[in-house]
């Protein structure tokens, strides 16, 4: 029985494929760990999603803004954008329940056994992890209701507000958690959410500091696991595992076996996306 994570897949459903046939990925008693942004931008997002579907509870994965862009297009929210590559999935004869299998999906995933924590772009650094999974859960309510989801999603798409305040709105309060958990990457000291930047040069500055170089205390047990950000590539410590290693941009898939421990190293395999 083993747990084994992959990075951000966005329709790359042959590089992944090879990573779970050379685990040997047993369906019977394997789990796998998707860190979310499971389509869009790559040639097989539909062959994907039925993948991951078919995997049933042996497939435990989490949103990514790509996965609710999606959604959002389902439904009618948004329009497609340029560099999308979701059309079969708009035109298959299963996308609505493609859709209902993606808005049972949560923001977060909690692991006490083996202390880990998944989720897509990492936890906001002034929330505790029990406040983090709260503020999840409420998102996840919502989503698992089709009409309530649907006007969420009409409201949701906006970077204000910036810092978690305890006194906002419900929308309010649902939106940042939405961009804390699926488009973060920098903070400032103050607790603001940096949501246009992408880059990493490794370079800290005042108002744009990576979110997982502020301490945390109630997350030192646990290793977190995410993706969401291919230029920052790979990061294995005993506290972050960071598994988007730009499959979908010409690099690797990276997929990592799980220990048991958090203070245990994980194990690592990286293929090549497909030409």
């Amino acid at each position: 029985m083993a747990y084994y994570a992959v990075g951000d897949i966005q329709g790359c459903y042959d590089p992944l494929a090879k990573l779970l046939d050379r685990v040997n990925f047993d369906t019977a008693s394997d789990t796998l760990l998707c860190v979310g942004d499971l389509v869009n931008r790559g040639p097989k997002s539909l062959k994907t999603l039925r993948l991951l579907k078919s995997l049933e509870n042996q497939c435990v994965t989490v949103l990514g803004n790509h996965d609710i862009h999606l959604l959002s297009m389902i439904y009618g929210v948004r329009k497609p954008k340029p560099k999308d590559t979701l059309t079969k999935i708009l035109e298959a004869h299963d996308v609505t329940e493609l859709a209902v299998w993606l808005r049972q999906k949560p923001l977060v995933v909690v692991n006490e056994k083996r202390k880990f924590v998944l989720c897509h772009a990492g936890i906001y650094p002034w929330w505790s992890l029990e406040e983090a999974t709260q503020r999840a859960k409420d998102v996840h309510a919502v989503f698992k209701d089709e009409s309530k989801c649907i006007k969420l999603l009409k409201r949701l798409y906006s970077n204000q507000p910036s810092k978690w305040e305890n006194d906002l709105g419900k929308v309010q309060r649902r939106r940042f958690t939405v961009n804390a958990f699926t488009r973060m990457r920098f903070c400032s000291p103050k607790g603001h959410l940096n949501l246009n930047e992408a880059g990493f040069s490794g370079k800290i500055r005042k108002n744009r500091i990576p979110w997982f170089q502020f301490t945390n205390t109630s997350l030192e047990s646990y290793r977190i696991i995410f993706g969401h950000w291919s230029a920052l590539g790979l990061m294995n410590t005993s506290n972050h595992l960071s598994l988007d290693t730009g499959c979908v941009w010409g690099r690797e898939m990276t997929m990592a076996r799980i220990p048991k421990s958090s203070k245990k190293p994980v194990v690592l395999y990286t293929q090549k996306t497909e030409k």
